[in-house]
């Protein structure tokens, strides 16, 4: 029995918002209905303020029709995920059960708990370094990690933060940082220990899949140093736990100025060169699009093609209509700190997402303008 999202809990969800939300909102991923609008937590200072607003925004996303929550241990110092848990022990009063809410997270990068520590390096070295948990060795760019004692420490942090028994997506959180530092083959050498580590924690039902949450890895020409195939990682999954493998989600930038996902082919399956999107589908991954409004960069003096092929009230709507309607998208996530965000932001629940001439429209006619 799964004690996180299940198939049955998030239909149920969905059911609540029969007549409200519009048909395609919801979506089928993996076994579960998830909304294709989630809720962010990324941006904001490491205070009570910004955490009781974070709260709030989680609790009327939920209720408006948003059931996809992504957040990070690093976020805000831990406090992301500490809003996220408050959100989730009062939707819990309100009647939405832990199983009809799907709650992500991610592990890499060190971060101090709550407020920044006056020496850092010290924290670090007397929290982790001494008690075993990593190396100096293991770390890349001053701040990331992928060690599997790591992973199982920050995974462990997580649970108790977000109050869950279950992840049910947890990231490898920009992976490709060590890519900066090390060889590829040393990479994928570490890549194939956090997923052997990831493996177990399912296994255990800690979490529930797993996956990579990344900015540049997956956006790159397939020529850059930092490129990642992901044909490797679903090879290592499946070298590792066969074809049940629980690497099934992958998170990367999708929005009206960074749209790699849909248009770059960068990525080689079975010997043919394949967009991200294509090789996801091909491979039984689901992408899950992040910055859908680039921190507000998309959200205002669009073109006016933009406006024409999608029409609906502004260019905040248009944006995020955009991310989640490509083909590829199942959910697009976009930061809520403040309940008026939820209430601009949900309006699009009862809108149907843009249909193919909707795309075909915006894309010829950028070409031309």
């Amino acid at each position: 029995m799964s004690r996180g999202a299940t198939q049955e809990g998030t239909r149920q969800y969905a059911a609540k918002f029969a007549g409200h939300a519009a048909e395609g909102h919801f979506r089928e991923a993996q076994g579960l209905t998830i909304s294709s609008l989630g809720a962010g937590t990324y941006l904001g200072q490491a205070n009570e303020n910004m955490d009781a607003g974070y709260a709030a925004a989680l609790v009327a996303a939920v209720e408006n029709g948003i059931n996809f929550i992504d957040s990070a241990i690093n976020y805000r110092l831990q406090r992301s995920e500490r809003s996220v848990g408050t959100a989730m022990k009062v939707l819990a009063n309100k009647g939405f059960a832990r199983n009809e809410v799907v709650v992500c997270t991610k592990g890499g990068y060190l971060t101090p708990d709550g407020s920044m520590p006056a020496d850092p390096n010290r924290y670090f070295f007397e929290e982790y370094i001494q008690k075993g948990i990593f190396s100096a060795k293991d770390i890349a760019g001053g701040s990331h990690c992928i060690a599997p004692r790591f992973l199982e420490n920050q995974l462990v942090r997580s649970l108790k933060n977000l109050g869950v028994e279950c992840v049910d997506i947890y990231y490898l959180h920009n992976p490709e940082t060590q890519l900066g530092e090390i060889p590829k083959a040393d990479f994928l050498r570490r890549v194939r220990e956090a997923f052997v580590f990831l493996e177990s924690a399912a296994a255990r039902g800690r979490i529930q899949y797993y996956g990579m949450a990344t900015w540049n890895g997956f956006r790159q020409n397939a020529s850059a140093a930092d490129a990642m195939q992901l044909a490797e990682f679903v090879g290592l999954a499946k070298e590792i736990a066969g074809e049940q493998h629980r690497f099934r989600f992958v998170q990367l930038p999708y929005n009206l100025a960074m749209t790699e996902a849909l248009t770059l082919g960068n990525q080689t399956v079975g010997g043919h060169t394949k967009t991200m999107m294509e090789a996801a589908s091909e491979m039984g991954i689901t992408l899950i699009g992040s910055a859908s409004l680039l921190q507000g960069q998309v959200a205002q003096n669009l073109p006016a093609f933009v406006a024409e092929a999608m029409g609906l009230e502004n260019d905040v709507e248009r944006a995020l209509q955009f991310a989640r309607s490509s083909p590829g998208i199942s959910t697009a996530l976009v930061g809520m700190s403040r309940v008026a965000h939820v209430e601009a932001n949900t309006q699009l629940v009862r809108v149907a997402p843009a249909g193919i001439e909707q795309f075909s429209k915006l894309f010829s006619q950028g070409e031309g303008a």
